[in-house]
């Protein structure tokens, strides 16, 4: 089920890199200077593509999540290393000699 999820993740990042990369620019700093007017249904093509961003973005954080539950119920401890440490530390520690005095 892990490697399903991974998989289904890593494929959803692609896709989300993808969509990303194909969105017009709105600033000026990485704009190259064509204006949007030329292209063929420009803001069509941009409702179509910010609204399967936000689906795949989104189905790739439920995707994450899933896998960090996942992961997180393979690693969870059964004790805690204090506990084990305490357990150890009673049985080998030298015992303290009474004074006679």
């Amino acid at each position: 089920m892990e490697n399903i999820l991974l998989t289904i993740n890593i494929v959803l990042a692609i896709i989300l890199v993808i969509l990303v990369l194909f969105q017009k620019s709105e600033g000026g700093a990485l704009g190259i200077g064509v204006s949007q007017e030329s292209y063929m249904f420009s803001k069509t093509a941009g409702n179509f593509l910010t609204k399967s961003t936000a689906i795949v973005a989104t189905l790739f954080i439920i995707c994450s999540l899933g896998l960090t539950i996942l992961s997180n119920q393979k690693l969870s401890p059964e004790k805690s290393l204090i506990d084990t440490v305490d357990e150890n530390s009673d049985k080998d520690a030298p015992k303290i000699p009474d004074n006679n005095n």
